[in-house]
């Protein structure tokens, strides 16, 4: 295994840590350090270095800036009330990252070597972890393409990093009902797309949708199938979920939405509970007739900045429903609570889910 350089940064470099209490917001702090990783074809990845946090220096003629040759994950580590840090699934999201990463033609990493890597960057910025309850420290490793070339054409050389930073509530309302605009006139992805790969591409495509939402007053879009335009395939952020009758419900993963790793956990501890769950292609007619025949319960997204998102109301063919009386459904609530619990320590990991780093 490869060593880790480390450069700690100097006083001056140095930022203030997050204060107890206050607001923290999500994704606009990050941390004193970075891990970064080159890679070359031929010779494989290389360097591994912890280096004070700095911008980045590319040339203009980057393939990520022209062709989009890039991944990413989202994870978070959290503290628990004896201190201790811990990460929640770390491995998934290094797994998915290397099936994103094949898909576009990008060399894959040893899991278990950036795990350790994380692990270290963890361990040195231990005091940027928050202590305010439902808080947690960030983690956005990426990949992109560094060679200067025009032309399509896969990169021979790449950079991985990891970087960090403190975050509250993906939401400002928190864990509140939201409303969600179902688009009929764009689409964000097909079969035999990118839908299923993290990468840039695909949030590029759902800017314009969102936006639009925003200015009618909705947090976020719920994507439908690119040929028929009539199934539910996932909202910008997270994976969606229809609680109707005793049957829990979500969209199948047929390479057109991305396997959430809160999306597996909810399928997981759902089935546990002995719940009726079915990974099966569902319409907005269903969902709508579901309403109005009073045998939808609940809709809920899944994700990890957000964890559970209930829906509170619902666009659809120039109509706005009302979920669940526009509350947090039971089953929304003890989701979250259980998964919350296992993340910050509260309650008992039967799943062996949690890994402590520091």
């Amino acid at each position: 295994m490869m060593e880790i350089r480390l450069t700690k940064a100097s006083p001056k470099e140095m930022k203030p840590k997050p204060v107890p209490g206050v607001e923290l917001g999500f994704g606009r702090t990050f941390t004193d350090h970075i891990f970064l990783m080159d890679y070359q074809k031929g010779k494989g990845w290389k360097n591994p270095r912890i280096e004070p946090y700095h911008p980045l220096s590319l040339d203009p003629g980057a393939l990520v800036l022209h062709y989009g040759q890039e991944v990413f994950e989202g994870l978070k580590a959290y503290r628990w009330p004896n201190g201790e840090i811990c990460l929640f699934r770390a491995r998934m999201n290094f797994e998915r990252m290397n099936r994103s990463a094949r898909r576009l033609c990008m060399p894959e990493l040893d899991v278990d070597f950036v795990l350790e890597a994380l692990r270290q960057l963890i361990r040195l910025e231990k005091d940027w972890v928050p202590t305010t309850p439902g808080a947690s420290l960030y983690i956005r490793p990426n990949m992109i393409a560094t060679e200067a070339a025009l032309g399509v054409q896969v990169s021979k050389k790449f950079l991985f990093y990891i970087m960090l930073g403190p975050v509250g509530a993906y939401y400002p309302q928190g864990f509140n009902p939201v409303d969600i605009y179902v688009t009929e006139k764009f689409i964000r992805a097909a079969r035999g797309g990118l839908g299923e790969a993290k990468t840039l591409a695909n949030y590029a495509a759902s800017l314009l949708a969102g936006e639009e939402a925003h200015e009618l007053g909705y947090t976020q879009v719920l994507w439908l199938d690119a040929i028929e335009r009539k199934y539910a395939e996932e909202v910008g952020t997270s994976n969606i979920f229809f609680y109707i009758s005793d049957e829990l419900i979500t969209p199948p993963l047929d390479g057109t939405i991305l396997p959430g790793i809160t999306r597996d956990s909810v399928l997981h501890i759902s089935r546990r509970w002995e719940m009726k769950v079915f990974e099966r292609r569902i319409s907005l007619d269903e969902v709508i007739s579901a309403l109005e025949s009073g045998k939808l319960k609940e809709i809920f997204a899944s994700g990890t900045a957000a964890v559970i998102s209930p829906v509170g109301k619902l666009a659809y063919h120039g109509k706005t429903y009302v979920i669940n009386n526009g509350k947090v459904g039971p089953l929304a609530q003890k989701l979250y609570d259980h998964i919350m619990g296992i993340q910050y320590g509260k309650i008992k990991d039967p799943y062996g889910w949690m890994e402590r780093v520091a």
